[in-house]
């Protein structure tokens, strides 16, 4: 009876802990996220000593964030099932494990193999974080400053992921960039398991037919967009891993509907800040992540930097997705999460769109107000998103909640550098491959927006 109650009063105990416990919960995440920046920069290199095509470095990059995506949702279902600190110890053991295997890896094959362990790890950390934090900081206002600076975090990591990234490969070369996690992994392990106190999880079932269906459905999707570029839009595997999505997505939607206890409870789409910001989250990482992919690829292939210099280019970016998360966490105390969340997607559209100025031999000057506006509008929207969609679902499924969002962020990445990485996998069309690039990221930001405008409601801010 005593464990039992101690068990649960620990989500109230949680705030009162000082910061060593935001410390251990956000270690994961700023992992995740260092890993995805570090990798972007060290792809040219990837490939030619493993004499990798673009193509395999877009299963390098969207392999890993395929797997992160697809069991987003069942890890959610974990944490809300064996408590979320659980999950979380077992995440990063997971992925500081598969860091050091990407970073011993012979050939592309078993980077990637490597890479989807990693995916495992990172979907296990992130919902169990956010499952986390919803416990520690009931109140609103505490609530949306601790997103921020759980999302200020990831912009820390962002930030200086590339510039390490350039200098572990400039002095170490390029499987430095893996073996960089595993002091982060074991700090984060053992900060974890000192600091934070373990909530209690509540028994669900695991909802295995959906699960299946929808990995089914993601790897065949962007499996069909990556393999677009070498093969053409109109080659039979294409076609066929099209049409493989399409209808293991009705049937993965069709097994929800008839669960007893789904993984995704479609009724929550009923909530309309709930489903547009979920919308959100999925067209900003799409837009982010696909330019992020392409942009790397410009500044080594076509304008001839190292890696150590890309990283230098893309730091104007990083640095405004650190400071501006800690901006919208303040602004959303105040306002809620709407009016970040607008604000953040337009500017975020016009710096991508201001991407069409670009040409083989552009001026770096002429790219640093687009990469600003594109880092700053990322990091406003993405807390901002997430607080929309934790505030709008009940309290016992911050897990699930967590899931949804971090699914729907993971499957934009994956779609934004599958897609827009094969409009420029051929070298001599780069150019105009990269402008239709942007606009399509520019446009999923816009509409973003949109959707922002008309569904999101006016949250009232809690007390500070």
């Amino acid at each position: 009876m005593t464990q039992k109650l101690t068990e649960e009063r620990a989500p109230e105990r949680l705030a009162d802990l000082g910061v060593a416990p935001l410390v251990a919960i956000c270690a994961g995440y700023f992992m995740v996220i260092l890993d995805a920046m570090i990798v972007n920069v060290a792809l040219p290199s990837i490939g030619r000593e493993l004499r990798a095509s673009v193509a395999g470095l877009q299963w390098v990059t969207a392999g890993y964030t395929l797997v992160f995506a697809g069991l987003l949702l069942s890890a959610g279902t974990l944490g809300d099932r064996y408590g979320p600190k659980r999950v979380l110890q077992t995440g990063l053991a997971v992925f500081t494990l598969a860091s050091t295997a990407c970073g011993l890896a012979p050939s592309t094959a078993i980077l990637v193999a490597a890479r989807l362990l990693q995916g495992l790890g990172a979907a296990l950390m992130v919902p169990a974080s956010l499952a986390l934090l919803q416990a520690a900081y009931p109140d609103r206002a505490a609530r949306a400053r601790a997103f921020g600076i759980w999302g200020g975090v990831a912009g820390i990591a962002a930030a200086s992921g590339p510039i390490l990234g350039g200098v572990l490969i400039a002095g170490l070369g390029w499987r430095a960039i893996f073996f960089v996690n595993v002091p982060f992994g074991l700090a984060g392990m053992v900060l974890t398991a000192r600091s934070v106190p373990a909530p209690s999880g509540r028994r669900r079932a695991l909802d295995l037919p959906a699960q299946v269906l929808g990995v089914v459905a993601l790897g065949a999707l962007t499996a069909a967009l990556i393999e677009a570029g070498p093969l053409g839009w109109s080659s039979p595997a294409v076609l066929a891993g099209f049409g493989v999505a399409a209808v293991a997505g009705l049937a993965f939607v069709a097994a929800e509907r008839a669960a007893a206890a789904p993984m995704l409870p479609l009724r929550f789409f009923a909530n309309h800040t709930f489903s547009a910001a979920n919308a959100v989250g999925l067209l900003i990482n799409f837009g982010f992540y696909g330019q992020l992919f392409v942009a790397t690829l410009y500044f080594q292939d076509i304008k001839g930097y190292s890696a150590l210099l890309t990283g230098l280019a893309l730091l104007p970016e990083g640095i405004t997705v650190s400071g501006g998360s800690f901006v919208s966490g303040r602004i959303m105390a105040r306002t809620g999460p709407r009016v970040p969340m607008i604000a953040g997607l337009a500017l975020g559209g016009l710096g991508l769109l201001g991407w069409l100025s670009t040409g083989p031999h552009s001026a770096y000057a002429v790219l640093v107000v687009p990469l600003l506006a594109a880092g700053l509008g990322m990091s406003l929207t993405m807390p901002a998103a997430t607080t929309a969609v934790m505030s709008s679902a009940p309290a016992d499924r911050a897990g699930m909640a967590s899931g949804v969002v971090n699914t729907a962020r993971q499957v934009g990445g994956a779609l934004g550098v599958a897609l827009l990485g094969t409009l420029v996998s051929h070298r001599v069309y780069f150019i105009p491959g990269l402008h239709m690039a942007v606009v399509i990221g520019g446009a999923a930001f816009l509409l973003g927006c949109a959707l922002s405008v008309a569904f999101v409601e006016r949250l009232t801010p809690g007390p500070a």
